[in-house]
């Protein structure tokens, strides 16, 4: 009996130890693997990758609330530079909007200052989603539209026009 509780007690110590090991480290956090292969071997580093200073002054800017649009959106990004485009997608049939839409500033510098200042402001009620949209994806029919004003449909117009149609057989 006198062996098993030898055996025993030096498992016990050997536990104890590793786990003070690894509650208190020798490798700095620098030097510490991301992840461990699952064959073994050494632990590898994640490469990290900075940010590439992308020139797009395009922005792309998210759940817009009811109420802000061409106008209020201008007068409102005016404050932080000049604006050379601005366009809301709106419905073809309605003209409603659709709640996102895309702003080009004249400079990238102040697009970046702007996405991230802006991004999960509150405006009326929403959290505005504003992101810099990468110069790859920026292309011409982005901007179809850009200055054209919706004029709504009159339907009442419609209606009465198509119900006072004579019918002939």
């Amino acid at each position: 009996m006198g062996t098993k509780a030898a055996k025993k007690k030096a498992m016990v110590k050997q536990v104890k130890e590793g786990s003070a090991q690894l509650a208190n480290p020798s490798i700095t956090n620098d030097e510490a693997p991301d992840f461990l292969p699952l064959e073994g071997g050494p632990g590898k580093k994640i490469p990290q990758y900075e940010m590439t200073d992308t020139k797009s002054s395009v922005l792309y800017i998210g759940r817009i609330p009811h109420g802000f649009y061409e106008n209020e959106m201008e007068g409102f990004f005016k404050q932080f530079g000049t604006i050379k485009r601005l366009r809301i997608a709106r419905n073809k049939k309605t003209g409603k909007s659709k709640h996102f839409g895309f702003i080009e500033f004249q400079s990238p510098e102040v697009a970046k200052v702007v996405a991230d200042s802006m991004d999960n402001y509150l405006l009326f009620e929403h959290l505005l989603q504003v992101r810099l949209v990468p110069p790859q994806l920026v292309t011409k029919d982005l901007w179809k539209g850009v200055n054209r004003w919706y004029k709504p449909l009159d339907w009442v117009r419609i209606e009465r026009k198509h119900h006072d149609k004579v019918f002939s057989r």
